[in-house]
């Protein structure tokens, strides 16, 4: 019997909420478009259950769930702006300290 990994039995509390609202959020854009959860689910090729459990939130529901359901609504060129290098600033200062102050050494021909 094997276990499922720890993020999706007992996740962290901002991943939990960031999950629930995300999945309030595209049940909101759904219900705007006067969409059932079946038209998304016949759209993306998977269950009612599936999509239900995306607006629930639920950490088991597989990554690509969600980013189906925003393609579905018309709404992935948002998530295109998660993790972007440029808006990294953290990542960025942290690869700048470890540029080379000086460049690298070359023997000039004799």
């Amino acid at each position: 019997m094997s276990t499922r990994p720890t993020i999706t039995n007992s996740p962290p509390a901002a991943v939990e909420e960031i999950l629930h609202r995300l999945g309030e959020n595209l049940r909101i854009a759904r219900l705007r478009r006067r969409l059932r959860i079946q038209d998304i689910a016949d759209r993306l090729g998977t269950s009612r259950f599936t999509v239900a459990n995306v607006e629930k939130g639920k950490p088991g529901v597989s990554g690509a769930a969600y980013f189906g359901v925003l393609w579905a609504l018309g709404l992935l060129d948002d998530a295109e702006r998660l993790a972007d290098p440029e808006r990294d600033e953290e990542g960025r200062i942290l690869e700048s300290l470890r540029l080379p102050t000086q460049g690298p050494r070359h023997r000039l021909p004799q």
